[in-house]
């Protein structure tokens, strides 16, 4: 079973930066693909983007621009770089290793007001 651990996570002022790290139990290396995702409670949880294990990413519309995924295959963790962050942000974020694994981890809280 695939674990993963989201941190990061926290108070910031709108316009700041926040970067996520998650962390896998495995080889990243091994996942084909890793994912971001957000969920506001009540809500759906919804896409921020993807890496591939060629280390392609792919990007929700409200991410592009403004979000950053990368990944550090030697410490087996996936980061999500969030800059010019605005209130409608706000939310708890999850990474998942989506394929093939379907494994998420317990997600890190968000909350970008001044």
């Amino acid at each position: 079973q695939v674990q993963l651990v989201e941190s990061g996570g926290g108070l910031v002022q709108p316009g700041g930066s926040l970067r996520l790290s998650c962390t896998v139990s495995i080889s990243i290396a091994r996942i084909d693909v890793l994912g971001w995702f957000r969920q506001i409670p009540g809500n759906e949880r919804e896409l921020v983007g993807i890496i591939t294990n060629r280390n392609r990413t792919n990007y929700s519309d409200s991410a592009k621009g403004r979000f950053t995924i990368s990944r550090d295959i030697a410490k087996n963790t996936m980061y999500l770089q969030m800059n010019n962050l605005k209130p409608e942000k706000t939310a708890d974020y999850y990474c998942g290793a989506v394929s093939p694994y379907d494994s998420w981890g317990q997600g890190t809280q968000v909350t970008v007001s001044s």
